[in-house]
């Protein structure tokens, strides 16, 4: 059977959709969160005290009552770990010490036998805070007289390229000044300014956070983490407590959904800290689904202020923006996404004159972070929107004022970078054709009125410049392939595109293939973090040069044997075949025991192993002051997506007939699995779009559970969601292949705006489009008009 397996051709080339590995059958080693692993009946439990205030001086915590409590094994305070932590920005503790800065800020922890006793622990023990006044807008943070959240800003470290405002709330500024914004006024022929609001919003993951942590009599330390970012969490943890990194191991079994929220540290570090407290003892740590919408990482909130100009030929000549991010509490990411939406913040377009200025604002709400998209969908919110305005205004169509405005390869975008080649205006062109675009059509009943609209995009990887990825194959001896790689599996098929390319790329079968997992920072090779929707890209460079690195190997091994050159060799289905003399030779055994010398006269090769890294070299540092510079990112990812639905006008009800999603993906590796990631970046963009908001009462949250916070379930999903690949290779892209996991999410809010306004004649600026907002729009449209009669 083994014979027959190992001539068989390879099943699944590049390019071709093939379904996803079974990951249990295909990787080596295994991994869940349940009380029988290796953990035991000395398996311990922690929980946190949360801060009932958005705003306090903690004056006293007396704990003693705690620690008398039966069951109870140690209480952690922030006396227990003295050092900031934070990706960009290290700006909080671990657990609070003077301060708290929002409704469920860490202020101790309580490690017990039982999850209930820690719980009840938590509650005796007495904390004596000073109230202070709250900032709960992000417009208000940045007023001279608001209250003071960070005051030693200044002293917090901080990377290279964020630009922190000591003395205010301010944590990142980041600055735009393209072309002559104020020479450029006059000569529009049209002017638009509007100001749009989106609220924080919770990524829900199926998976609540969750972590346990054990920690040697020797002081090594291993973390079991739900993460995205197992290198980046053992990095900042071991900067936080001052810990070799090679005295931190962090294993990060399969996620049950991520969407941002658990990259970088969130209960990890506690769960470290107390740890800590019981040396030899596992202590894992879970967020409850109500501590979920609040304790963990949320989207962070923005106002956004934009004015277009534009002459009467449809040309935008001026784009003027102002973003105020409400970051949260602690700004660790939220100063990055401040950054990228700042140069992003033209949208996809050609525009000359352009000042933006985006603001990172701490308030006293939940700690702003990644969620998927990073930024763009929520200013594409904006953009989207006012870029139909303007075209009403000029009484231009829609599709025809974005290809008369649209970036195309060679254009300078707003940093000053000279564009890739790109495929936004197939884009374009394909999804308005898919929904009948320029065609009325009727509604379904009387009181639906029916209404299209489409919404571009564009969206690049926000990491350091240096952003790295490692990967290494091993041939094992029946020519089985171990693969490892540093990036995670949270559903969106990460590993079977790995052990595509893999497979192309050596010459063997797929299903030959091995994914060593879980990921294990002790073994796995190198990855920065799984985000940005850089690992087809990133990682997958990695890959290829690992299999090619392996490749060469066997080559060399062979072409002394046979006394040929290696360049007249290849490796087809695990076979080393000659194009010279039409020898062949089956690759199993010989990756591990080499081949003979010719009389004799010993062997030669010997086990396989091929290693492979990639890091980008190109992206150039922006200028402070102007945010030009020559290449601000690595690459971006263009797509369109077009609208058509209903609204039904005694209820406000809108309904998704079809969303037709096309986008530039450089090449497609999996189709299948990128139609997947459209249609599930469909779905959540929707949700955002007509459904979610986190609400907050005086800094509270008010909505903590799935009864008063609604997501998309089936019923909400669009009833047609057309997923179009367009494929302009990316120069630097295994296969030309460029990321595409965020960016469906992004302009699916706005193209339901615009449709929404096409069916009705209301334009809403604040998310969500929830029945009860459309209902009142209508309701005031009513009476202006009635008025006006």
């Amino acid at each position: 059977m083994d014979e027959m397996k190992h001539t068989q051709k390879a099943p699944y080339p590049i390019g071709e959709s093939i379904p996803r590995i079974d990951i249990h059958a295909k990787v080596t080693g295994e991994a869940k969160f349940t009380d029988d692993l290796p953990f035991g009946p000395g398996l311990l439990y922690g929980r946190v005290l949360r801060s009932p205030h958005p705003h306090a001086l903690i004056k006293h915590i007396n704990v003693s009552k705690a620690l008398t409590m039966p069951g109870v094994r140690a209480v952690v305070t922030g006396a227990d770990s003295d050092e900031h932590i934070g990706l960009y920005l290290k700006d909080r503790f671990i657990f609070c010490r003077e301060r708290v800065r929002f409704v469920g800020d860490p202020v101790a922890g309580v490690v017990a036998t039982s999850e209930a006793i820690a719980d009840e622990a938590c509650r005796l023990i007495d904390v004596e805070y000073e109230v202070l006044d709250p900032v709960l807008d992000p417009i208000r943070g940045i007023q001279p007289d608001a209250p003071l959240l960070h005051p030693d800003l200044g002293d917090y470290v901080v990377a290279d390229f964020i630009q922190p405002k000591p003395g205010t709330n301010i944590s990142n500024h980041f600055k735009v000044r393209k072309g002559d914004i104020e020479a450029a006024w006059p000569k529009c022929d049209v002017i638009v300014e509007r100001s749009f609001r989106v609220p924080e919003v919770q990524h829900v993951p199926i998976e609540t956070h969750i972590a346990i942590a054990r920690v040697d009599q020797n002081g090594k330390i291993t973390l079991w983490s739900s993460s995205q970012s197992p290198f980046a969490q053992r990095n900042l943890i071991s900067e936080a407590l001052g810990v070799s990194q090679s005295d931190i191991r962090v294993i990060a079994p399969y996620v049950g959904g991520g969407f941002g929220s658990k990259a970088g540290v969130s209960v990890e570090g506690m769960a470290v800290v107390m740890a800590r407290k019981v040396p030899g003892h596992p202590v894992k740590m879970r967020l409850t689904r109500e501590e979920e919408f609040f304790c963990s990482f949320v989207r962070q909130g923005l106002i956004a202020k934009t004015r277009v100009g534009a002459t009467k030929d449809g040309k935008i000549l001026a784009m003027k923006t102002e973003y105020y991010w409400d970051a949260g509490a602690y700004t660790e990411y939220g100063v990055n996404i401040t950054r990228a939406s700042g140069y992003s913040s033209t949208g996809p377009y050609n525009i000359p004159n352009v000042w933006a200025d985006s603001y990172c604002v701490y308030t006293n709400h939940p700690v702003g972070g990644p969620m998927r998209g990073f930024g763009m969908p929520e200013i594409h919110w904006g953009i989207e929107q006012i870029m139909d305005i303007v075209a009403d205004e000029l009484g231009m169509d829609k599709v025809e004022f974005r290809l008369k405005n649209c970036l195309r390869s060679g254009d300078i975008n707003v940093t000053g970078m000279k564009m890739h080649p790109i495929g936004l205006t197939e884009c374009i062109q394909k999804a308005s054709k898919a929904i009948n675009w320029g065609t009325d059509e009727p509604a379904s009943a009387p009181n639906k009125r029916r209404g299209k609209g489409l919404a571009i995009m564009w969206k690049a990887p926000a990491m350091p410049p240096n952003a790295g990825s490692s990967a290494w194959v091993r041939l094992n001896e029946d020519a089985t392939v171990s693969l490892g790689i540093g990036g995670q599996e949270i559903g969106q098929g990460t590993f079977t595109v790995a052990a595509q390319m893999a497979s192309a790329a050596l010459g063997v079968p797929m299903d030959w293939i091995r994914i060593s997992a879980p990921v294990d920072t002790q073994y796995s090779p190198y990855e920065w973090q799984t985000v940005a929707s850089r690992l087809t890209w990133s990682m997958g460079n990695a890959i290829v040069k690992a299999a090619h690195n392996a490749r060469k190997q066997i080559l060399d091994i062979v072409a002394k044997y046979w006394d040929e050159n290696p360049e007249d060799l290849d490796i087809k289905d695990g076979q080393v075949i000659s194009y010279k003399t039409e020898n062949s030779i089956s690759i199993e055994n010989i990756v591990v025991y080499g081949l003979p010398q010719p009389d004799g006269a010993g062997w030669q090769g010997g086990p396989i192993i091929g290693h492979g890294n990639f890091m980008p070299t190109y992206v150039t540092d922006l200028d402070n002051e102007t945010g030009q510079g020559e290449r601000a990112v690595v690459h971006y990812t263009t797509g369109c997506q077009a609208v058509d639905l209903e609204v039904n006008i005694e209820t406000g009800h809108i309904t998704i007939l079809n969303i037709a999603s096309a986008f530039d993906v450089g090449k497609a590796i999996n189709p299948e699995q990128v139609r997947a990631q459209i249609e599930g970046g469909v779905g959540m963009g929707a949700s955002t779009g007509i459904l979610e908001s986190l609400q907050f009462k005086d800094g509270i949250p008010q909505n903590i559970s799935f009864m008063d916070y609604r997501i998309a379930t089936a019923v909400d999903m669009p009833k047609k969601v057309e997923s179009i690949i367009v494929e302009v290779p990316q120069d630097d892209g295994p296969w030309g292949a460029r990321g595409v996991g965020e960016h469906p999410m992004v302009p699916t809010a706005p193209a339901i705006a615009n449709a929404l306004t096409a069916a009705v004649g209301v334009r809403i600026l604040d998310l969500p489009l929830t029945p009860e907002k459309v209902f009142l729009a209508l309701e005031q449209k009513a009476m202006t008009q009635g008025k006006g009669s």
